[in-house]
């Protein structure tokens, strides 16, 4: 399946668009919130495995919601050494099926869902991970990686 594309501004507001990155594997990952603790620790697990993303040729994106300046002070806090992008419109987020209903707590309500898309260079989706565990995230996709590479 063909990965919709996008553009979009990351937290320094320069654009990236899917087409920048053919002839590379993509983690597009799309979380609910930034300085949340589950979106904390799924960017950190990406941070801290970012050398061996490149040792595959492997490019990291993270998309939410938030706007480039609440982007820019989350990856200046943790020191997020890949782009997050910024989906106001939602318009990304939901091309790409992660945009939909959600339930905390009891109460349901329309927001982003923590999921991924592992992209080849040819631009198609070559594997999804849907309602994802941020602590263990980062780990699993290194793991598929090695078999699809």
């Amino acid at each position: 399946m063909k990965a919709p594309d996008f553009s979009l501004p990351d937290q320094n507001n320069k654009i990236h668009n899917l087409k920048d990155y053919l002839g590379k594997w993509i983690v597009l990952y799309f979380y609910p919130k930034d300085d949340t603790p589950g979106c904390i620790k799924e960017a950190c697990g990406f941070r801290d495995a970012t050398a061996d993303f490149m040792k595959n040729g492997i490019v990291v994106l993270g998309i939410s919601k938030d706007s480039v300046s609440s982007h820019k002070k989350f990856a200046d806090k943790y020191k997020l050494n890949f782009p997050l992008l910024s989906d106001e419109s939602k318009e990304v987020t939901k091309s790409y099926g992660a945009w939909g209903e959600k339930k905390f707590m009891g109460r349901v309500y329309q927001g982003t869902k923590r999921n991924t898309y592992l992209i080849n260079p040819k631009g198609e989706i070559k594997k999804e991970y849907l309602n994802v565990n941020p602590i263990f995230h980062s780990t699993q996709i290194l793991k598929d990686i090695e078999e699809l590479i």
